[in-house]
């Protein structure tokens, strides 16, 4: 059974990861015998690439700016490249939030948001389809977030672009798991991170949170890792963010033309 989740000779692509939740998964792939690229913006992407590779497989530290379309697609590029042409596996952890009111967010910070936890994800998976696609299969989690559901507080654009990030893998699923391409999406709820270092810092929020866990704690990087290298693993194959609930009506299929609107 253990043989399914072996990820010997797979090529990943983790954006995000040099430190936290990105980091954590990335170490999951890569002690599952994966190759790693990790893709981030950060000071620390060498290190955390050099860290990986001080045992097992190969891990690759690729500098890039995901929120600039050119840029993504030069690193993009540069990773795919640096794992030999192949893409096994592609997580779309790289993101950001701005908590602040709506009435107090300027839709510079909106776009801002928006373009790097909605529009490059649609952009790296476009990227990495037309790769998977050409050899036949391959895996890709998106990181979408309890915020998808229910909104959040102070949460505006985070929300936004993290419903789209579901619907995205719901689309992109249906599009693809009949070639081979499994789509799905991992949700964390509250995760001790920098990006909530500030919740942890509130006196009042950060207790009120903790006690409507039922685990009675927030998450951390490593408990993503398990479900990273599940999702990226021949355990996984029948899995994927659409599927039939997707596909059709509760009496029969649903036509697709009564889905698009017309103009007169």
């Amino acid at each position: 059974m253990l043989i399914m989740f072996d990820l010997t000779g797979k090529k990943a692509i983790v954006t995000g990861a040099s430190r936290g939740l990105g980091y954590g998964m990335a170490k999951g792939l890569h002690d599952a015998g994966a190759e790693v690229a990790i893709l981030d913006m950060s000071d620390e992407t060498t290190e955390a690439a050099l860290k990986l590779s001080e045992s097992g497989p190969k891990a690759f530290a690729v500098r890039g700016d995901l929120s600039d379309s050119e840029d993504l697609l030069r690193s993009f590029t540069d990773a795919v490249e640096l794992l030999g042409g192949r893409l096994d596996i592609l997580i779309n952890n790289a993101g950001m939030h701005d908590r602040r009111s709506c009435l107090d967010l300027p839709l510079e910070a909106w776009d801002r948001v928006l373009e790097l936890n909605l529009s490059a994800v649609f952009q790296l998976c476009k990227y990495a389809g037309e790769v998977m696609l050409k050899r036949g299969g391959g895996k890709i989690i998106n990181m979408a977030s309890m915020l998808s559901f229910i909104g959040g507080f102070n949460a505006t654009a985070y929300a936004a672009s993290k419903g789209g990030v579901a619907q995205l893998t719901k689309s992109l699923s249906n599009e693809w798991a009949g070639q081979g391409i499994q789509v799905n999406a991992i949700a964390p709820g509250y995760m001790d991170t920098s990006m909530n270092k500030d919740l942890h810092e509130d006196s009042v929020r950060y207790p009120a949170i903790t006690a409507r866990i039922p685990a009675g704690r927030w998450g951390t990087p490593e408990d993503l890792s398990g479900i990273a290298v599940f999702l990226s693993s021949e355990a996984s194959n029948y899995i994927t963010g659409g599927g039939y609930t997707r596909r059709r009506g509760i009496f029969g299929p649903i036509r697709e033309e009564r889905l698009i609107w017309k103009e007169d």
